[in-house]
């Protein structure tokens, strides 16, 4: 979340909306990020419904995978980043950077 913020006017600058989801509740969501100073909506999928039509729920942990999608204006995922790789969101910054996304 910190690196997504730490680019949050690169990707802004790339017509791109940053959104971030979890199942914790709203009220969890707006105190974590207001203790790291994340700007960008946290989105509250309490009950799962969301993460698990995305694929990302585990059972065997009973929570998500850590995942990073880039979605298109058309609602297709264009880019995905999953577990570590989704610690660093430059793929996905180099992505929304990208002349074909800014058409």
């Amino acid at each position: 979340m910190k690196n997504f913020q730490q680019n949050l006017q690169k990707l802004e600058a790339a017509d791109t909306q940053v959104l971030g989801v979890s199942m914790d509740s709203w009220f969890s969501n707006k105190a974590f990020a207001d203790q790291i100073g994340v700007t960008f909506p946290l989105l509250s999928d309490w009950g799962g419904k969301i993460t698990r039509e995305y694929g990302v729920y585990k059972d065997e942990y009973q929570a998500p995978r850590r995942v990073n999608f880039l979605i298109g204006k058309d609602g297709k995922i264009m880019e995905e980043q999953v577990d570590k790789d989704a610690i660093d969101p430059t793929k996905i910054v180099d992505a929304c950077q990208r002349p074909k996304m800014k058409e």
